[in-house]
């Protein structure tokens, strides 16, 4: 089985990447998604340093454990073997891009992402993952996503930033956790289709969306 990897990408990696890892990590699990390595590093990432107290606190509080998360610093080995680099702000995919000029057409803000996906004109299915079939999904999601870029036509957000929670407190980091479940969970739903339950039915993962 081919594998493949997500990037996520923030400043210091020590809150919003983390947290979107974690809440990445848990949304896969829940619909059986393997092949799939998903990291995050920071373009000043504290190397070594672990995610903020509030940003544990309040994935804690979303059932999510990133008590062992520990910091890395972005560098151009890491974009050049991502399938897709998915930074919390502009300034983020700008800095992945600077590094590997080549993963232009694989790297996104994830508002971007998620927007753009949401708008493709090639529909993504939203029937469950099957086992293995995860990697060449993510393939084409990112193809997708480069493509309706390249076309034009789509409508982003204004603000296509996750905002910084660092120093705001933990409410700021709750709110954030919030916006990267929402954001998060679109994602995955239009890459890898709805996490199904023992019934047979759509099924969120548990820890998987902020509340």
């Amino acid at each position: 089985m081919t594998a493949g990897s997500i990037l996520v990408v923030c400043t210091g990696n020590i809150c919003r990447s983390p947290m979107a890892e974690g809440i990445l990590r848990i949304l896969l699990r829940g619909r059986g998604v393997a092949g799939l390595a998903v990291s995050s590093a920071g373009v000043a990432g504290w190397d070594g340093s672990g995610a903020t107290p509030e940003a544990v606190q309040a994935m804690a509080q979303n059932g999510i454990d990133i008590t062992g998360h520990v910091a890395r610093r972005l560098d151009p080995p890491m974009v050049e073997q991502a399938d897709l680099v998915v930074g919390m702000a502009v300034e983020h995919t700008e800095a992945a891009v600077q590094m590997d000029p080549t993963a232009s057409g694989r790297t996104f803000t994830l508002k971007e992402l998620v927007n753009l996906l949401d708008q493709s004109p090639e529909a993504a299915t939203r029937a469950p993952a099957s086992a293995g079939d995860g990697p060449a999904r993510l393939l084409a999601a990112v193809h997708r996503a480069a493509a309706a870029r390249t076309g034009g036509g789509v409508d982003l957000p204004a603000d296509l930033d996750v905002a910084d929670p660092l120093g705001l407190g933990v409410q700021a980091f709750l709110a954030t956790a919030w916006e990267l479940g929402e954001l998060m969970e679109a994602f995955v739903v239009q890459v890898f289709g709805e996490a199904i339950d023992e019934a047979g039915a759509p099924a969120r993962a548990e820890g998987g969306r902020p509340e």
